[in-house]
């Protein structure tokens, strides 16, 4: 699991999954074993052939996820819900996990209800953070070809994600919230104003926008990509810096990730523009934990810690920045 998004288990039960667990203990099955009211749900569902089985699988970072055996082969049950103080919304992702299969990127879509979502299971291996630099132009294909192919199998109203809207917005939900941070969001939004300023001028694209190491896999011949919940239309600059950032690049490597991309090598505007959104990135993961910290209770997830984790990346990645760029003026 990710440093960058470890936080982000708050999934692994559903409102009345919490508040059913101080009613008393679970169910058992006939086995002894407990029998949950998410593995009720999952067997109930009606796309099964014939009788299931139902493992764990971990690793999810926003959702829980489980592995399905049935007499059709395996697939992958998705939970989640909406969060709209996180710009997080179901219906949009389930359309763009089925475009992004129409596309040839991602497993096949078996069913979805409202809360669920029921893919194919490829068997194919995680990325960690080596292995994205292990295979960086592979990675930089990956994203080139999805960020050129799936405007034309998206569908519905037009989402973007910039990320300096995000943290604006989040500013305005931290306020609101009264969070423990609020004396500080004058600063973040000066620095959201400065980092945007150093973006370089690219064309729209749709982008992945949370690439982080879990959602790159391997089956051996291909790269396949999974987890659309921010999914939308974007510059490319924002998965460039998320890819480098989430796997810890240094700067030979992120120059390596901007050549493949583009085809040749980055100008000076390019390498700025990137260090700032790489900045940016972890200021909008620093701010994306002070919301959870509002509006967020999965059990064992301290967002505290998280915040503060994310924040001294934040600082590190700026002194580094500055010591490089020094700071660009309005």
């Amino acid at each position: 699991m990710s440093r960058r998004r470890r936080a982000r288990r708050f999934d692994l039960a559903t409102p009345s999954e919490r508040a059913g667990a101080a009613a008393g203990p679970p169910e058992r099955n006939q086995a002894g074993g407990k029998m949950t009211s998410t593995e009720d749900r999952i067997r109930a569902l009606p796309c099964w052939t014939g009788a299931i089985e139902i493992e764990p699988l971990q690793g999810g970072l926003s959702n829980a996820n489980y592995l399905v055996k049935d007499a059709a082969g395996r697939h992958v049950v998705r939970f989640g819900q909406d969060y709209p103080f996180h710009h997080v919304f179901r219906e949009r992702e389930v359309m763009t996990a089925r475009a992004a299969h129409a596309a040839g990127f991602a497993p096949a879509v078996r069913y979805t209800e409202p809360g669920i979502l029921v893919t194919e299971f490829l068997g194919a291996r995680t990325f960690v953070a080596a292995d994205v630099r292990a295979n960086i132009g592979r990675v930089a294909g990956l994203m080139r070809s999805f960020h050129r192919e799936m405007p034309n199998h998206v569908s519905g109203p037009g989402f973007m994600f910039w990320v300096f809207h995000v943290i604006r917005d989040y500013a305005r939900t931290l306020d609101a919230g009264g969070s423990r941070m609020r004396s500080e969001l004058p600063r973040y939004l000066v620095l959201a104003d400065e980092l945007e300023r150093a973006q370089a001028l690219l064309p729209i694209v749709f982008g992945h926008n949370d690439l982080l190491p879990a959602n790159i896999l391997d089956d051996g011949s291909r790269l396949w990509l999974i987890d659309f919940e921010y999914a939308g239309f974007n510059t490319a600059m924002f998965d460039l810096a998320g890819v480098a950032s989430n796997a810890g690049m240094n700067d030979a490597e992120s120059e390596q990730l901007l050549s493949s991309y583009l085809g040749r090598l980055p100008d000076e505007k390019i390498r700025r523009s990137h260090a700032a959104m790489q900045c940016a990135s972890l200021l909008r993961e620093a701010m994306w934990s002070m919301v959870s910290e509002l509006h967020l209770n999965a059990p064992g997830a301290d967002y505290v810690a998280y915040t503060g984790e994310n924040l001294a990346r934040l600082e590190a990645a700026l002194d580094s920045y500055k010591m490089k760029y020094g700071t660009q003026k309005p």
